[in-house]
């Protein structure tokens, strides 16, 4: 039974799979995380001309008006720059009880310039997952700076559930918890003063020290193989900018991979969401996979990572500037499955760090 208020773990997923409050015929144990589920791309998939929210109506009603073709998904499939497509996940919901969530991309997607939201039946948002919905759940994908070739089985996007209400931490609480154990440390490993200011503030390095300040996304590029993990040449891919004075200027349709000036932590009963759009602090989106496990960055701290596009005009960033923004929330109750201990997790204490499909 699920009975307590915030943010599910593991074990909670656990329980909701075997219960068939998620259900999926190609499931597997290590789809659950420390909290939140990995999604699934089903065989099935269409090419379509329009993005769409089923407000008023099933994901499939819409989808007779805007497809363009139908795709089989049991062959592998290249999904060039641009064009959108709308797959239907493999996993479905039968929930109940007042709980309710939300999805994003996972990690290597934005990292990736995967632009892809989760559409539901009757849901007014993107990536909502309405309080007790029941029905088939639809991710749209459009890649936005390489060809990538998906098929059935790849996952790109995770959901994260809530029992009755998200329980976000106060400024001041945030400040205790730094104080008592920390949320920021700089590259010595020593704790810093973070920034607070409706969540965790945080800031890029751009500093001239190091050696590679970002990597930006070449305009033409080979194809990428998503199931090819550890395989891609960077140089293939990717430009790498070292800086000479402190600031960098984002281009407008560039795509930049930039790390956070401070490392972070999401204590082992708590859990993590960046924003990854906020306009008081630019007109840019800062991050795309939004989603950090407790135990993130646990003992000595990790950055993070920033997927960087500009949205009508290209800007300077300056080192030290406030890039995105962190909220925590409590989890519902206490974990053994923690980010980088008790499960495989690929990005634990990382530097500025490129997708797992490279070396």
């Amino acid at each position: 039974m699920i009975n307590s208020t915030g943010s599910l773990t593991y074990e909670d997923y656990n329980y909701l799979y075997n219960q068939n409050k998620i259900y999926s015929s190609n499931f597997s144990i290590n789809q659950i995380q420390p909290s939140s589920v990995d999604l699934t791309l089903s065989e099935e998939c269409y090419e379509i001309c329009a993005s769409f929210l089923s407000i008023s109506g099933s994901v499939r009603d819409y989808l007779n008006k805007v497809k363009i073709k139908k795709i089989d998904l049991n062959n592998k499939y290249l999904f060039k720059k641009n064009k959108t497509f709308l797959v239907k996940l493999n996993e479905s919901l039968n929930l109940d009880k007042n709980i309710y969530g939300l999805c994003n991309p996972k990690s290597s997607t934005g990292r990736l310039d995967i632009f892809c939201r989760t559409i539901l039946d009757y849901s007014d948002k993107y990536e909502k997952i309405p309080m007790n919905y029941n029905g088939e759940m639809f991710i749209e994908i459009t890649s936005q700076s390489f060809n990538i070739e998906f098929q059935k089985g790849d996952s790109l996007n995770q959901l994260r559930l809530v029992n009755k209400r998200n329980l976000y931490i106060l400024d001041n609480d945030l400040q205790k918890i730094h104080n008592d154990d920390f949320l920021t440390l700089n590259k010595d490993n020593r704790k810093i003063e973070p920034k607070i200011d409706n969540g965790l503030k945080i800031s890029v390095d751009l500093c001239n020290i190091n050696k590679i300040n970002a990597y930006v996304a070449k305009k033409n590029t080979p194809t990428l193989y998503y199931q090819k993990t550890k395989y891609h040449k960077i140089q293939d891919f990717w430009d790498i900018l070292s800086l000479k004075k402190n600031r960098i200027i984002i281009e407008k349709d560039r795509f930049y991979i930039l790390k956070s000036k401070e490392k972070i932590q999401i204590p082992k009963n708590m859990a993590g969401e960046m924003i990854p759009y906020d306009t008081s602090l630019g007109d840019f989106r800062a991050h795309y996979a939004g989603f950090f496990d407790p135990g993130f960055g646990s003992a000595k701290g990790s950055y993070a990572v920033l997927e960087v596009k500009t949205n009508e005009v290209s800007f300077i960033l300056e080192d030290g500037q406030s890039i995105a923004r962190i909220k925590y929330e409590m989890l519902n109750k206490e974990t053994k499955f923690l980010y980088g201990s008790t499960l495989n997790s690929n990005y634990q204490h990382q530097n500025l760090a490129l997708s797992k499909h490279f070396v």
